[in-house]
């Protein structure tokens, strides 16, 4: 196997923690780093990390993700996930590393009704979406290697996520409310990360959908969920405007993954399939 050099940000999150992992096993050699330990804001400290690695390859995760608090946070939001990708753009270019930042299907403002594929314009509804948009464009202005892979609706082990808040909302309520007009694409992250590194590997450059196959809504993944782990709750669909929140969600964020079709790579496993791996291998539901 290859001993590339890897550099990532935001290895400390549910989506970079896996990566870490799964390249170590992979026998690449690996430089993970947290906010704390690389501030990607400041192009100085990029420069000298980049220095210090010269990375063969650089998966950027790390990002403000909080979606609420970006319409509060306007500033801060372009400042991480636009400028921070702008400096960690320029300095894989100048080592010639390959680049990999990751996205989000909240580039898409959820309106259509067929999946939406690569090659279709975006039109975020909030600030998180615009700014990681506008980091999607610095990528591709300022760098020649590069993959831009958009996920959506994202669980693992690691961090806070729906699975999570579900199952401990199970333990303690008896009923539960969730929202049935959203319908995405919920993607696994050690599938999400196998896919990237897969997908690294090779010069197929460009933007890629990459999530588990299938669709479906919030209120039939918790279905889901609980089945899978014999939980009775009484789940009560709702509809977004009943649960109003600072920042606006796509109502219909379903990916078509033609960019893995056009390149040759396989199919995602269905989402169910993942969560039942999920739940059942990897020690959540305790």
């Amino acid at each position: 196997m290859s001993r590339d050099k890897i550099l990532i940000t935001g290895a400390k999150g549910q989506l970079g923690t896996d990566l870490v992992s799964l390249l170590n096993k992979c026998n690449y050699i690996v430089y993970g780093y947290s906010r704390k330990e690389l501030d990607i804001t400041k192009l100085e400290n990029v420069q000298e990390i980049f220095e210090e690695v010269k990375p063969n390859i650089v998966i950027h995760a790390g990002a403000h993700t909080k979606v609420d608090l970006a319409e509060l946070e306007q500033d801060n939001t372009y400042l991480i996930n636009a400028i921070g990708t702008r400096n960690i753009s320029i300095e894989a270019e100048k080592h010639g590393a390959k680049l990999v930042y990751i996205s989000t299907d909240y580039v898409f403002n959820g309106q259509g009704k067929e999946p939406y594929n690569e090659f279709q314009s975006t039109s975020p509804l909030g600030i998180y979406g615009k700014s990681k948009l506008a980091g999607e464009e610095f990528v591709r202005d300022l760098h020649s290697k590069f993959f831009i892979v958009r996920t959506s609706w994202v669980y693992g082990e690691n961090g806070n996520n729906f699975v999570k808040t579900m199952l401990k909302l199970g333990k303690e309520k008896d009923e539960l409310s969730v929202v049935y007009d959203q319908i995405g694409c919920p993607t696994f992250t050690v599938d999400l990360s196998n896919k990237i590194i897969e997908i690294m590997s090779t010069e197929n450059y460009g933007t890629y959908h990459v999530s588990n196959s299938g669709s479906c809504s919030w209120y039939e993944f918790a279905e889901e969920i609980f089945r899978l782990v014999n939980i009775n709750i009484e789940l009560k669909p709702v509809t977004t405007d009943q649960f109003p929140r600072p920042a606006k969600r796509p109502a219909y964020s379903v990916f078509d993954h033609m960019s893995l079709r056009l390149n040759g790579f396989s199919e995602m496993r269905h989402w169910k399939t993942a969560l039942k791996d999920f739940v059942e291998n990897h020690n959540i539901y305790k």
